[in-house]
């Protein structure tokens, strides 16, 4: 691999996934949250990532560059997505690193797929729902376009998406996807064989108490 950028997209489980591939080194998959893409959620930090690792960033059904299709929008199915990418680009293995619902696939493949993972870098993540702050659940399923009017979010959207006029249909069904948000038990997260870091924000969506918690069981 060379220190060129390689764009693509890879036939996976019914979607043409887009992906990105930047600079050379040991494989850092880098995982976006909800609503958002590579570029909005890595964009300023890939340049420096790629000076000395193979960075692939990848963008999730119906996000980005990505085409949604007739399917719910899951943390399995996004799981399972990556997974089916990484082989098809060859990966063996790689640290992985996710952001918000990006943590949460990031976390599956480490418990579905050990072999394929070496570190995980976890951000703003949680291994239960009562982790996040309560005023975030109880606006969790009401997001509506309006909200996000004028956030990079929407603009990102807009400048990349194939069809940008489904940026409604896609905050419908982020909508569905958080009444169904996943959770894992103590034992599942100590399963984790992969070394973790944990990384939380001034602003986060996360109580701090609970990413003690959860430090405390890796």
């Amino acid at each position: 691999m060379t220190d060129a950028t390689t764009t693509g997209y890879a036939p996976v489980n019914g979607l043409q996934m887009y992906y990105e591939v930047h600079g050379s080194g040991q494989p850092l998959v880098l995982l976006h949250g909800n609503l958002s893409t590579i570029g909005v959620d890595f964009g300023g930090i890939i340049p420096s990532l790629a000076k000395s690792r193979q960075v692939i960033a990848v963008e999730q059904q119906a996000h980005g560059h990505t085409t949604d299709i007739d399917r719910p929008l899951t943390t399995q199915n996004w799981t399972d997505d990556t997974v089916a990418l990484l082989r098809h680009l060859g990966i063996e293995r790689a640290d992985v690193f996710g952001y918000s619902s990006g943590s949460a696939v990031a976390m599956q493949i480490a418990l579905d797929h050990p072999e394929l993972v070496g570190k995980l870098v976890l951000a703003s993540t949680s291994y239960r729902n009562e982790g996040l702050h309560p005023e975030l659940m109880e606006n969790i399923e009401e997001v509506r376009p309006e909200h996000l009017a004028g956030s990079p979010f929407e603009q990102d959207y807009a400048r990349v998406a194939p069809n940008p006029g489904d940026w409604p249909k896609l905050i419908e069904k982020i909508n569905e996807m958080n009444a169904n948000l996943p959770e894992w038990t103590a034992d599942q997260v100590k399963a984790n064989a992969a070394p973790t870091m944990l990384i939380i924000g001034d602003s986060d969506i996360v109580q701090p108490e609970h990413i003690v918690e959860m430090f405390r069981l890796f």
